[in-house]
C-alpha cells in the first residue's frame, strides 16, 4: 500500500545508528546517505525493495516532532526477531514507549500477535509485529 515512510530526525546521525541497528535485525542494510534537492541529509533503508523507509533532517530547520497517536510498524518473521530488535533498539539509544507493555503476546480481533514498541531518538513511536498463524482447526 505504501511506497515509503519518512520520519524527521533531530539528530540524524544518532537516529541513523538507531535505525541501522533495529532495521538491521529485520534484514535491512545500513541506511544509505542521500541528499535531497535542498541538500538536507536523508538516509534510506530497504528490506524488500518494494517499500522504503527514510529519516530526514527537517526541511524547516526546526527540531523533528513526533505524531501524537502515530506509530510506524515493521514486520518481523518471529518473536525472537522482535526480541532482538527491541534489545538492539534499547542499546542504540531507543526508549520504552509510554503506555506500552513490554514485548509480548497481544490478542484481538480473533488474531494473536507478538509486538514490541520503542521510541526512536527523536521520539517517534515505532513497533515490530509478528502475527501468529491462525489455527485452522478452530
Amino acid at each position: 500500500m505504501f511506497s515509503h515512510v519518512m520520519l524527521g530526525a533531530t539528530d540524524i546521525e544518532k537516529s541513523k545508528i538507531f535505525y541501522d541497528e533495529t532495521l538491521g535485525v529485520l534484514g535491512a542494510r545500513p541506511g544509505k546517505l542521500t541528499l535531497g534537492h535542498d541538500e538536507r541529509k536523508r538516509y534510506i533503508y530497504f528490506i524488500d525493495y518494494k517499500n522504503s523507509f527514510l529519516i530526514t533532517e527537517p526541511l524547516n530547520d526546526q527540531d523533528a516532532s513526533h505524531g501524537n497517536g502515530a506509530t510506524i510498524g515493521f514486520h518481523a518473521s518471529s518473536p525472537e526477531m522482535i526480541d532482538a530488535w527491541y534489545e538492539a533498539g534499547k542499546n542504540a539509544g531507543g526508549a520504552d514507549a509510554e503506555f506500552c507493555d513490554p514485548p509480548g503476546i497481544r490478542e484481538g480481533m480473533g488474531m494473536k500477535y507478538y509486538l514490541a514498541y520503542l521510541l526512536d531518538p527523536s521520539g517517534n513511536k515505532i513497533c515490530t509485529m509478528y502475527t501468529f498463524p491462525r489455527n485452522k482447526n478452530k
